[in-house]
């Protein structure tokens, strides 16, 4: 597993079983964030990457979401570490097993009931922040996706809203509903990161730049189309 320093107060830990997998460890004031999990075979590196880097204990894991390759190591850490995992309301049934990802599948669950606490909303449904980063939702690949946006740092932790090529956006793997990805994606237009990591591929830089091409491809291999309505962006399907 490689460990590198992608900002003042962000590590990424990345493994490789026929693609990247991607997680990261954030430096709180009291101790670190893990994002994300990844898969069982990273849970000893994690353990041991957090330790080395001496920057405090596990204080909490947020989540993403709940898909196997982001939360496969998770049992593994919390009978080391007993700490609180975060995820947005939508994506809780499916990491207790009370729901499936995939029609006619059996649920499989991550966690036993209790082990999940939704993220905190206020009444518009804006998610409070946890330590540095704030979360915000972006559905589409699973029901409650969320990406991260570490301010100080301008980075975001962007889970599979995307996945990159060579610095470049490219759509998410095995994802049931583009429609809501494109219009998901917005949430880079509006934050500005001048820095994006995704679980699968590498690091892209200045995203928004390259927002509204991505858009423009994938909408049309979509049928959709992104418009102004109201001074605010939406992604319509096109009949």
């Amino acid at each position: 597993m490689k460990a590198t320093q992608i900002s003042e107060h962000i590590w990424s830990l990345r493994t490789w079983m026929i693609i990247p997998i991607t997680v990261w460890v954030v430096i709180e004031e009291d101790g670190v964030t893990l994002v994300d999990t990844g898969m069982s075979m990273m849970a000893k590196g994690i353990l041991k990457f957090i330790k080395r880097l001496n920057a405090g204990p596990l204080k909490q894991i947020v989540l993403t979401h709940g898909h196997p390759d982001h939360v496969g190591a998770l049992k593994s850490i919390l009978n080391h570490d007993t700490v609180t995992v975060f995820a947005h309301s939508k994506e809780v049934p499916y990491l207790l097993g009370e729901r499936s990802y995939r029609e006619g599948k059996k649920p499989v669950a991550a966690l036993i009931n209790g082990g999940v606490q939704a993220f905190a909303e206020d009444d518009g449904g804006e998610i409070h922040a946890i330590g540095s980063l704030k979360p915000y939702f972006t559905p589409g690949h699973s029901p409650g996706h969320v990406v991260f946006y570490h301010v100080k740092d301008r980075v975001m932790l962007a889970g599979d809203l995307f996945s990159s090529k060579n610095g470049k956006l490219r759509k998410p793997l095995f994802t049931p509903n583009m429609k809501e990805v494109l219009d998901s994606s917005l949430v880079v237009g509006k934050l500005l990161p001048k820095r994006m990591e995704v679980c699968h591929g590498h690091s892209v830089f200045n995203p928004a730049d390259q927002l509204s091409d991505y858009i423009s491809e994938e909408s049309k291999k979509h049928r959709t189309s992104v418009v102004s309505a109201g001074g605010s962006d939406k992604i319509q399907r096109r009949d």
